[in-house]
């Protein structure tokens, strides 16, 4: 069996504004998308090893959520911090715009707790949920480290907190250290749109800074990709093509919940990849699934439906 490495933050998420003529709803959510997707779409001889930190305030409920998959590696748990879990107030201000508020104090990785865990590894995705995961150098030092492919969604680096707990977006600091740290990068069109004003400009320079790979989400307009498929050719400007690898229309807040698309998206992709798949293929299923996503709230329960079963939570 095959094992891919999935680091992350779990969050328990406090939702406005997404039906607004119901109450706020409670549920697990940021790296439990991502989990959830992975689970539907692995390939049978592939296994999940979570290297995830939760609060010691919610590990009970984090166990049981872990449970419910299937292709969690025998023993593979998360690791119990005793600070308190991640928790997330989420404000919907349109269909695929929200604020967020964060709470609670789970640490990141260094690398002499990370290192040892990626032994045995064949593969490793990475996702921002907090932004708080790990620094720079600890992703750098995995970089070199692990020989297997590593799929990043940069996300909250790109959110800098306020004093009240806001998350606040920013331009990414220390932006090219962070690009050699993939062989494959997602961003969405915001995120993007931070790096700088020249859209083939930036794609060059996080190709060439090793990355293979840099995927844009576009929200209802699905998602766009800048490959490398050569990396011993040079990198120029003019050179990097960008290709529309999906187009689907979402629906608004009143018709589905946009929650964890990204997620779902990220685990999707990468699954498709680790099973061959051409890239352009693997962001396709990775946009269908995500569209899925949105008739569907919360990620219990959320691998069936992916799979187009009745969900059972």
């Amino acid at each position: 069996m095959k094992q891919v490495g999935v680091v992350g933050s779990m969050v328990w998420d406090t939702i406005y504004g997404r039906d607004p003529a119901q109450p706020a709803v409670q549920e697990w959510g940021g790296i439990s998308y991502a989990l959830a997707a992975f689970d539907a779409a692995l390939a049978d001889d592939w296994q999940i090893v979570p290297l995830v930190k939760v609060g010691r305030d919610l590990a009970r409920e984090a166990g049981q959520f872990l449970t419910g998959l299937r292709h969690v590696a025998a023993g593979a748990r998360f690791i119990e911090v005793p600070e308190a879990n991640n928790r997330v107030t989420l404000r919907y201000e349109s269909a695929d715009r929200r604020c967020e508020l964060l709470s609670g104090g789970v640490p990141p990785w260094t690398w002499p707790e990370l290192g040892p865990l990626l032994s045995g590894l064949d593969a490793l995705y990475v996702n921002f949920i907090s932004g708080f995961e790990m620094a720079l150098p600890t992703a750098q030092a995995m970089a070199r480290a692990f020989r297997g492919p590593i799929y990043t969604d940069l996300h909250s680096l790109f959110l800098g907190v306020a004093a009240d707990g806001l998350r606040v977006p920013r331009p990414l600091p220390e932006a090219p250290g962070w690009f050699g740290c993939a062989t494959t990068l997602q961003l969405n069109e915001d995120e993007f749109a931070l790096l700088g004003p020249d859209p083939l400009a930036v794609a060059a320079e996080v190709l060439a800074a090793g990355c293979r790979a840099l995927i844009v989400t576009l929200g209802p307009r699905g998602a766009a990709y800048f490959h490398r498929p050569d990396p011993t050719r040079p990198i120029a400007t003019e050179r990097v093509s960008l290709e529309v690898a999906g187009a689907v229309t979402l629906p608004g807040v009143g018709g589905g919940d946009p929650t964890g698309c990204g997620d779902v998206f990220g685990a999707v992709t990468f699954s498709r990849q680790l099973r061959g798949a051409p890239l352009a293929a693997a962001i396709r299923e990775g946009v269908r699934l995500a569209t899925r996503n949105v008739s569907y709230r919360g990620a219990t329960g959320l691998r069936d439906h992916l799979l187009g079963k009745l969900a059972t939570v």
